[in-house]
């Protein structure tokens, strides 16, 4: 009985998540001469998520723009692994933006939350 209502639990949550995530992995490898190269390898690929954004200040306006502190953080399945330092690119609402994952994984039962900082723009 208590595993139907976590089943039916997680499904609500998972229902409302509207996003899809892929993941990458920088994994170093050493060649035969011994240069060691860093390569992006796939993690996980449109596993179903949802980013959820909190402003933590008011814009602050400097000599070059304004800035905003803005907390996002990453809702996917507790199955999916995804180590600190990853790169995430999520798309969510037809928007697609690459963040950096910041920080380990709070981790519970029917989903884990993860702190992500946005990877900046090239001009």
């Amino acid at each position: 009985m208590v595993s139907e209502i976590l089943k039916s639990a997680r499904e609500a949550i998972h229902s409302m998540w509207d996003g899809l995530c892929t993941a990458f992995e920088n994994k170093k490898s050493k060649d035969k001469y011994g240069i060691i190269s860093s390569e992006k390898v796939e993690i996980c690929k449109n596993a179903p998520c949802r980013l959820s954004f909190k402003n933590i200040s008011q814009a602050e306006q400097t000599g070059l723009g304004a800035n905003v502190s803005q907390v996002v953080k990453l809702f996917i399945s507790p199955e999916v692994y995804i180590p600190p330092g990853s790169t995430i690119e999520v798309t969510q609402n037809n928007v697609t933006r690459r963040y950096k994952h910041s920080g380990i994984s709070a981790v519970y039962t029917n989903h884990q939350e993860i702190i992500l900082e946005a990877e900046q723009e090239k001009a």
